[in-house]
């Protein structure tokens, strides 16, 4: 009684195997993709984004991740020193000849406050609970015996998130905003066949990014980002130059390219253009990892946007309305 190996194999994965999440290079292009505590976190009335990346398409049948986002404000004070934000997001992630992959929905809430009358100091918390489904198609796999059926392809769990951000802007010159957050708080079960040892992991995650503008037209932007899911570690460092070409009342236009390190494992290269309430961001990851021998040093590439709404009202602005 024979058995396609390859599906054998990949079932005896599935269900021994600790899950991770979907993860992004664009360490901070859309912030709500970081951390639920920075949804709505800056001083506009709603944020839409979306983000594509494809990784590895040297190798084999390539990863493709896809997410879409939106936060919209639900109540603010006069001063815009506290307020209460919603965000939605999606993702779909989906790789190799089974089409393998996950699918989830998360929606957020978020309150911040300022910590200080002068509006400089701000702290916001979040929450997010949400549902995936994780499978693949039967119908693409090679049965010796085609009337062969697999009775469980996919799974279904919940999802619950928290995190904390603090903006701080101690002067003109410097801000930064530090934000750490906790995903699958529940560590849902993963399993296919319904085993009891078989669930996502917690993710972890510390990121911080700050702004030094003591230049007219350009500024230095350090970042660096930590995230531990079981055995799974990730740190990123690196900084991007940001360079302020138009800045009035009507019109902010600013070109911003960087270098950054994902410890071990690859070189990410960023590039983004602020048009007015747009944003349009590459990056692209260089393989430096065990793996560049055969994808030939090719890792991944992103492509987002970003459409940021506000009121325009500068005399009740608190929060600055960052790109990042």
């Amino acid at each position: 009684m024979k058995r396609t190996l390859s599906i054998l194999a990949l079932a005896l994965t599935l269900t021994t195997l600790r899950g991770q999440d979907i993860h992004f290079s664009q360490v901070d292009a859309n912030p709500m993709l970081l951390n639920p505590a920075y949804a709505g976190f800056y001083d506009g009335t709603g944020r839409f984004g979306v983000i594509y990346r494809n990784q590895w398409a040297s190798v084999s049948v390539p990863y493709q991740t896809f997410a879409l986002t939106g936060e919209m404000a639900l109540w603010r004070n006069n001063t815009h020193r506290k307020g209460v934000s919603i965000g939605l997001s999606l993702f779909s992630d989906h790789a190799g000849t089974l089409q393998y992959g996950t699918t989830s929905g998360h929606l957020s809430l978020a309150y911040f406050t300022a910590l200080s009358r002068h509006g400089n100091n701000f702290i916001s918390m979040g929450l997010d609970g949400g549902f995936a489904q994780s499978g693949f198609d039967p119908s693409r796999a090679e049965m010796e015996d085609p009337t062969e059926l697999i009775a469980t392809p996919s799974t279904y769990y919940p999802l619950l998130g928290a995190g904390v951000a603090w903006y701080w802007q101690p002067s003109g010159d410097f801000h930064t905003k530090i934000g750490f957050s906790i995903r699958n708080i529940n560590q849902p079960n993963i399993s296919y066949l319904g085993l009891d040892n078989t669930y996502l992991l917690r993710r972890y995650s510390l990121f911080a990014r700050g702004e030094y503008r003591h230049w007219q037209t350009w500024s230095l932007l350090p970042v660096v980002m930590f995230q531990t899911q079981g055995d799974y570690r990730e740190l990123v460092y690196g900084a991007d130059v940001k360079w302020y070409l138009v800045e009035n009342g009507h019109h902010q236009i600013s070109l911003r390219a960087g270098l950054a390190h994902r410890h071990g494992d690859a070189l990410i290269a960023n590039l983004l253009m602020e048009y007015d309430a747009f944003l349009f961001n590459f990056c692209y990851d260089a393989n430096i990892s065990g793996l560049a021998v055969a994808s030939n040093t090719i890792g991944a590439f992103e492509i987002g946007i970003v459409y940021r709404m506000s009121k325009g009202n500068k005399k009740t602005k608190a929060l600055k309305c960052q790109p990042y």
